[in-house]
């Protein structure tokens, strides 16, 4: 039984749990009854009573408040509505064997579950990335949410799959159909804020949060208070165990400041799961904090340089924190090649010159998520742009054969396999003043830009509350859609073949500039062999090495303008 929530103890019979530090009596309600709660120690309320699975309740915590519970396995109604009894344990698994798979082996794809139709869409779309050769995919956080629609990161009761994408079962149906084929399930949590519309949790447990430490969202989670850490704690281990996701990506961790929180919570994890499966944890931290990637941490961090310097690379833009990385390109692509983070310490100027970072490296390249574009660079651009729009093909071409074939495992984004045109927008079902609030604060946030400067260009920006934001957001196919398949195809197969059987124990040989725009990287193998891979995204020819042993892919002439070739050199 979990301390959070609504835990059925029997068919007819089900434990209510909920931390209300500010209140004196508590009730549950049902729509055929009332139960008084017991209040415990550290403002922890407790009851059980009959309530099958499928019950829909709510807390009532005054006569002018009612409200639905923080650990809701569903809703019903929305998050101002029911929440509702679920017995996890009613699936019917046909995967039972099913242990996960090496790290090493990930090629992961992010998809967003709302834009392809709910859980049941996304299930109908693995078959065709199994074929492609995609072994992982990664859900953004499905969360309920205020509204219908959301991009993924305004959730607010973590533990509720949201009631427009489908329900726990057809979520652990999506988990099931995708073991079969093969493939793993990951998912992005967040527990560094809450959404706007629909958290209650101020109302009745203030402690929750930090007032003193200040965040992009507010007071920051008091992730040091037992409660809210078994919170979270319950919240990854239910994904793993109950719906038997792969693994879990955790947003933003630097925004929850706390070492000691992702330490413990990783150590924890790993203990409940134990060591028969394989369970993948990936950080998204702004921190490049190299000591939290360890074996009995944090598989991997997702390496935004790689995407950043890249980025510069090929569109040319340096605003923002793309100024980053605008003075010495291609010696900043050379260092993540060699060691992962780009930046391990020095001053970085879109932080105000404050040092950022760690020394990485002494890590594996698997230590590296690495993505040419994701939710976060597209969906945080003011009309959400995908690099088919910003960058030459046949540069995009040469960055997706590095992407592909260099050792740090490599991220797609939900289209990119096809070359899809389409933007991907920050969309939101917001209403009233928040949801003026929310469009007005997002054309304020790009008045810094030059593009967007004159009052006038900021209406261009779409409205994020508008369904049209939403539907646009899709992916689609383009006129070149094939040829896109056809090139992830091939790389994908030839990482399957020649990279992932060299990849665990591998280790950076070193890289070089060879040109204004390009590098060439080295890394020696498990079985002695050395894969070379050079690359240039400049505008003249540069020399590169003779190919010496199998040639794996070349784009283009090597050393040619918009080229890479990759190769593996023998021992």
């Amino acid at each position: 039984m979990t301390m959070w929530g609504a835990s059925p103890i029997s068919p007819d019979r089900t434990s209510f749990r909920i931390w209300v530090p500010a209140c004196d009596a508590v009730t549950v309600e049902s729509e055929s009854s009332k139960l008084d709660m017991v209040k415990g120690s550290d403002g922890w309320f407790t009851v059980e009573g009959e309530a099958p699975a499928g019950t829909r309740y709510r807390y009532r915590l005054d006569p002018e408040l009612a409200v639905p519970d923080p650990a809701s396995r569903f809703q019903s109604g929305g998050v101002h509505g029911w929440s509702v009894v679920v017995d996890q344990g009613s699936y019917q698994w046909r995967t039972n064997d099913w242990r996960g798979r090496p790290w090493e082996e990930a090629i992961i794809q992010e998809v967003h579950v709302g834009t392809l139709g709910g859980f049941n869409g996304v299930a109908t779309r693995l078959p065709a990335l199994a074929e492609l050769g995609v072994t992982a995919i990664e859900l953004m956080p499905i969360g309920a949410f205020g509204g219908d629609r959301n991009w993924g990161y305004d959730g607010v009761l973590p533990f509720a799959p949201a009631e427009s994408y489908g329900t726990p079962d057809e979520l652990k149906a999506l988990v099931d159909r995708a073991h079969r084929l093969g493939m793993m399930v990951l998912l992005d949590v967040v527990y560094n804020h809450f959404g706007p519309d629909g958290n209650y949790l101020g109302a009745y447990a203030p402690q929750f949060f930090d007032a003193d430490v200040h965040t992009p969202w507010g007071g920051a989670v008091a992730v040091e208070r037992d409660a809210v850490h078994a919170y979270f704690l319950e919240n990854a281990l239910m994904w793993l165990q109950d719906y038997r996701f792969d693994g879990l990506r955790f947003d933003a961790v630097h925004a929850i400041g706390n070492n000691d929180f992702l330490d413990r919570l990783a150590l924890e994890i790993r203990s409940a799961t134990g060591p028969e499966r394989h369970i993948h944890l990936v950080l998204e931290n702004e921190n490049n904090d190299a000591e939290r990637l360890t074996a009995e941490g944090y598989n991997a961090q997702w390496n935004d340089d790689f995407h950043n310097v890249l980025h510069v690379l090929l569109t040319g833009e340096n605003s923002s924190y793309y100024s980053d990385f605008a003075d010495r390109p291609a010696e900043r692509l050379a260092r993540c090649l060699a060691e992962g983070f780009i930046y391990q310490g020095e001053g970085s100027p879109n932080h105000d010159g404050k040092p950022r970072g760690k020394p990485s490296g002494h890590l594996p390249p698997s230590a590296f998520v690495s993505f040419l574009q994701n939710h976060d660079q597209i969906g945080n651009r003011a009309l959400g742009e995908r690099l088919t729009v910003l960058a030459d093909k046949q540069r995009l071409r040469a960055a997706t054969v590095l992407l592909l074939l260099c050792p740090q495992i490599p991220l797609m984004f939900m289209g990119d396999e096809y070359g899809s045109p389409s933007p991907f927008l920050f969309f939101t079902d917001f209403h009233d003043e928040l949801a003026d609030a929310v469009r007005e604060g997002r054309r304020r946030e790009f008045a810094k830009f030059p593009a967007f400067a004159d009052p006038a260009t900021r209406e261009r920006i779409p409205d994020p509350n508008a369904t049209e934001t939403f539907t646009r957001s899709a992916p689609e196919e383009g006129a070149d859609s094939e040829e896109w398949r056809s090139l992830y195809r091939d790389l994908i197969i030839l990482r399957r073949e020649k990279i992932i059987p060299r990849l665990a124990g591998a280790r950076s040989a070193g890289a070089q500039v060879i040109g204004e725009a390009a590098v060439l990287a080295e890394w020696q193998m498990n079985d002695g062999t050395s894969l070379k891979i050079a690359i240039n995204l400049g505008e003249a020819s540069v020399k590169v090495p003779e190919v010496e042993g199998e040639l794996l892919h070349a784009e283009g002439l090597p050393g040619a303008p918009a080229s890479a070739v990759a190769w593996l050199a023998p021992a």
